[in-house]
């Protein structure tokens, strides 16, 4: 079984390019790896308890998904502005903005990374019927 975490905080430092992701506490970009990880695991329903070692595409999204958790984590730290999750509204005299700071795991189509990983589940049901 291939020990967790699969990636380490420096290696998702050292892919970023992103400033609040490079200045992230090591204990939090610990947290969003874990999240990236289990999301990966739910995706694929794998596990990878039979690997003894992580495939390169497997780490390849973890490490995309790790660093859009701790960017969409700084929310105003600058990435929000960057990314365009402004939506704002002008009424006469009045004004709001809202800042969306939900992580966009769409854009990032980590299915060409880990389609090939997922297990399918060939289970049977059973349905019983009975007259009313």
């Amino acid at each position: 079984m291939a020990a967790r975490p699969w990636v380490t905080p420096e290696e998702v430092k050292t892919y970023s390019d992103r400033k609040s992701v490079k200045e992230r506490d090591e204990s939090k970009l610990k947290i969003d790896i874990s999240r990236a990880e289990m999301y990966v695991m739910n995706y694929t329903r794998n596990k990878f308890e039979d690997k003894e070692n992580i495939p390169e595409s497997v780490k390849t999204a973890v490490i995309l998904l790790a660093e859009t958790y701790a960017a969409s984590a700084a929310g105003l730290g600058g990435d929000a502005e960057i990314s365009g999750n402004f939506k704002g509204e002008t009424f006469d005299d009045y004004s709001y903005t809202l800042v969306d700071s939900a992580p966009k795991i769409d854009n990032l189509d980590l299915s060409f990374l880990l389609d090939e990983h997922i297990i399918e589940n060939n289970g049977t049901v059973d349905m019983r019927l009975r007259k009313l």
